[in-house]
């Protein structure tokens, strides 16, 4: 009993003094990349939920990030409003597709692998993602993202759930379609009064044309399935 009770002593010294180094190194490895992009560490914990919201800077293991015009293939504006594509290469990325060159090939166009997440640099050098390519929405030349317009929904006392996608549109190209799920008791909110909400709140050309009510499609593991709500909208445009 002896014994054993001195084994678990020194195994549980041992780990402790290993939790007190992994503490110490990852302390380190927060604080490194703000100093090399001239970060005031104070000022990036401090400045509270939009500093927070963004995806911050690239950690040691990865070799470069960066936010490039996908056609021109150069590093956008850092001015927290030029879009582009995330896109990153290190010793750590996937070396390609199993038996597929043609996806490898695409993914890692021009030496970087294309992430699919649009996103802005901002002049502290944090990356903050806006959407993903795909869920992008194109309406009359204007980019639109999907995640800003479903935040501002969020806003509103009576959304549980929102998610929004394009729509086919013959003037427009595309507009924002919106899919809300009420809160119980809530559910004498109209189309209209949605509308009017996002119009007091965003720019007129990302206000959804469209909003339907009702539960949304998911996952297992409760990831909404927008594929499905596209081909609502398909239908919508049918009818």
């Amino acid at each position: 009993m002896y014994t054993f009770n001195i084994v678990s002593l020194y195994i549980y010294y041992q780990n402790y003094t290993l939790n007190i180094k992994m503490y110490t190194l990852a302390v380190k490895m927060c604080t490194f990349p703000m100093k090399n992009k001239n970060i005031d560490f104070s000022r990036a914990v401090f400045l509270g939920p939009q500093k927070i919201s963004r995806q911050g800077v690239p950690y040691h293991m990865l070799d470069q990030l960066e936010i490039f015009d996908p056609e021109t293939m150069t590093a956008v504006t850092a001015d927290g409003e030029t879009m582009g594509e995330a896109m990153f290469r290190g010793n750590n990325v996937m070396k390609g597709y199993l038996k597929n060159p043609e996806a490898t090939a695409a993914a890692f166009a021009g030496g970087w692998f294309h992430s699919g997440d649009l996103g802005v640099m901002h002049t502290d050098h944090y990356i903050q993602l806006k959407d993903r390519s795909k869920d992008i929405i194109i309406s009359g030349g204007e980019n639109i993202s999907s995640i800003e317009v479903e935040d501002v929904l969020y806003r509103h006392p009576a959304v549980l759930e929102a998610a929004v996608v394009a729509r086919p549109d013959e003037q427009w190209g595309e507009t924002p379609c919106a899919f809300v799920t009420l809160k119980q008791g809530l559910s004498d909110i109209t189309e209209s009064q949605m509308i009017d909400f996002c119009r007091e709140h965003m720019a007129r050309f990302k206000v959804p044309k469209t909003v339907l009510f009702g539960p949304l499609p998911k996952t297992s593991t409760g990831k909404v399935q927008k594929f499905k709500l596209r081909e609502r909208t398909l239908a919508l445009n049918d009818e």
